[in-house]
């Protein structure tokens, strides 16, 4: 009988909650979508299915949210995210956002990053904010939400898959009992029960390089920036990152001597050894400091090949094991979240063939590899796994004290909006190829500010969008074809940018751009159009636009071709 713990957990900065565990009285009815995993992914899979109009069922074995700051470094592709799942403002209200990156060798500042700041991005380019607290606002938007319920204390112990849905086998404080499910999602973690079960295995590599995370509560006057310190004197040939969290928590990573075990790593005086080594060597000796939570984390580059496997499809840590150099865990994770949303929900209620599954696998795992060759450079610099990497490595250190030409390899390569350029969903008889300005097809759609506190972003909503540059109405035609398309269970709907402050006929939303600053980031003339799907990114445009290319759109872009 699963049994998880009822003690509210010990923080110095989050006041965790105990939710009661849930029991089933009788036998339940099928339920159209399952997630495994109560964790952020899984929580944001689950309001992004519920946007689209699906119930669902979040299985938690704990009975509250996770222990420590864990992911703590979110990207503004994932604040866009979580703003279309409803938890932004809090996000914003509580994080602390920054721009720019310091790295340090020997006492010297040998490199800063700056993230590029755009004047129509609503959110900053990175935002910190332990994971703990994010997932308290994202149990709180699913209490706001009728077609999402977290069974906590439920824990996932079997499962059997057949045509028509998933059977699983869920332990709980007073006993087990089986519930059907026509979809599953495993959003289960690094130790993914579902993957285990399926008896699937990862592709990529693992790394040798450990680090102790460790959350202090310390008084620091220092910006919100992140800070590297490569090969110490206290740890020689190995790298220290910092970052400033909210209610005043640091983090402190720090790589670990090959050797060492984990187990002495994480004993209380090791620990304050090191810190307060790392705080002399910055000039800070003998500041009090408290610890909050501790852990030890692998660098590893990881990937299931496929993410779909007939009813059961995979999403955040349980697909895809990321280095944390360049926030690519969670952040990727959400990406596959909100692309898994629109097309399980599309294909669930039978508006989409099971094919549009395919291109789940095809985006994700594809972005999942891009990741791993970009984070496998970042990664060899961070903790070199071999000696001649050791060797190049602390050339590049040396040179960087001199020479500024070395000093962009100490760039982290920070995770981003993946470019969908090669998806299955892309039109093939569209006007991209000869559109010279603007997004390409497979790109996100760029965020454009319309006014104070307005973005085109605020106007996104559960569909596919059609966005339309000019002031000339939507013909009959093309609306008619919407409609027809919408009957079929795949809405679509239309944003006018036009140069005139009027209402453009035939279109569902009208967006002032008189000044033409909308049409020039998107490239766009009289007459341009764009096809974005659910999940922001661009499957095709146009200089004109007629029903008939729409419509080869539409069945591409829902895999009906």
């Amino acid at each position: 009988m699963h049994q998880p713990e009822t003690t509210a957990r010990a923080s110095l900065y989050h006041a965790y909650r105990v939710y009661p565990h849930f029991a089933p009285q009788a036998q339940s009815a099928d339920v159209p979508v399952t997630i495994v995993g109560g964790g952020p992914i899984g929580m944001v899979t689950a309001l992004a299915l519920a946007r689209h109009g699906m119930r669902c069922v979040v299985l938690q074995a704990e009975q509250q949210v996770s222990e420590g700051s864990r992911a703590i470094v979110f990207t503004r592709r994932s604040q866009e995210i979580l703003q279309a799942v409803g938890v932004a403002d809090a996000v914003v209200a509580h994080g602390l956002p920054w721009t720019s990156g310091n790295s340090y060798y020997r006492g010297q500042r040998v490199f800063r990053m700056e993230s590029p700041v755009d004047a129509d991005d609503r959110f900053a380019p990175l935002i910190n904010l332990q994971q703990n607290v994010l997932e308290s606002y994202l149990v709180d938007a699913i209490a706001r939400e009728p077609r999402v319920e977290i069974r906590w204390g439920n824990k996932l112990v079997g499962l059997t898959q057949d045509d028509q849905g998933v059977a699983l086998h869920i332990d709980t404080p007073e006993g087990e009992y089986t519930q059907r499910t026509h979809w599953l999602v495993a959003a289960d973690g690094a130790r993914s029960t579902v993957r285990t079960a399926l008896g699937l295995r990862f592709e990529g590599a693992s790394y040798e390089g450990r680090f102790v995370i460790a959350d202090i509560r310390i008084d620091l006057d220092l910006p919100t920036e992140r800070l590297a310190y490569f090969a110490p004197d206290w740890n020689p040939g190995n790298t220290v990152l910092m970052h400033r969290e909210p209610g005043g928590i640091w983090r402190v990573d720090y790589q670990l001597p090959v050797d060492e075990r984990s187990e002495h790593a994480l004993q209380p005086e090791t620990i304050r050894e090191r810190i307060d080594a790392q705080l002399d060597m910055m000039g800070l000796g003998g500041k009090p400091w408290e610890l909050d939570w501790c852990s030890v984390y692998s660098a590893r580059a990881l990937t299931l090949p496929d993410y779909v496997h007939g009813r059961i499809l995979f999403a955040g840590d349980a697909a895809h094991l990321l280095p944390i150099f360049g926030v690519r865990g969670a952040n990727t994770g959400f990406q596959d979240a909100i692309d898994l949303a629109w097309k399980l929900a599309t294909v669930a209620r039978g508006a989409a063939p099971s094919q549009l599954l395919a291109s789940y696998t095809h985006d994700r795992v594809g972005a999942a590899r891009e990741i791993i060759a970009e984070a496998g450079k970042s990664t060899r610099f961070m903790t070199p796994p071999s000696h001649g990497f050791r060797v190049l490595r602390d050339a590049v250190l040396e040179l960087s004290l001199d020479h500024a030409f070395v000093r962009p390899l100490f760039h982290w390569r920070t995770s981003r909006a993946h470019d969908y350029r090669d998806s299955p969903l892309n039109s093939p008889n569209d006007d991209n190829a000869t559109m010279t300005a603007g997004p390409n097809a497979g790109a996100p759609a760029p965020n454009v500010k319309l006014g104070e506190n307005d973005y085109l972003y605020d106007h996104l909503g559960a569909a596919f969008h059609l966005l339309t540059f000019g002031d000339a109405p939507l013909s009959d035609v093309l609306r008619q074809e919407i409609v027809a398309w919408g009957e079929r269970g795949v809405p679509v709907r239309v944003i006018a940018l036009a140069l005139s402050r009027g209402s453009v006929a035939g279109v569902d939303l009208t967006l002032p751009d008189p000044a033409g600053h909308a049409a020039a980031k998107y490239g766009a003339e009289d007459g341009t159009a764009y096809l974005v799907r659910p999940d922001h990114h661009v499957c095709a445009r146009w200089r004109q636009l007629d029903a008939t290319r729409l419509a080869d759109a539409l069945a591409q872009a829902t895999a009906r071709v």
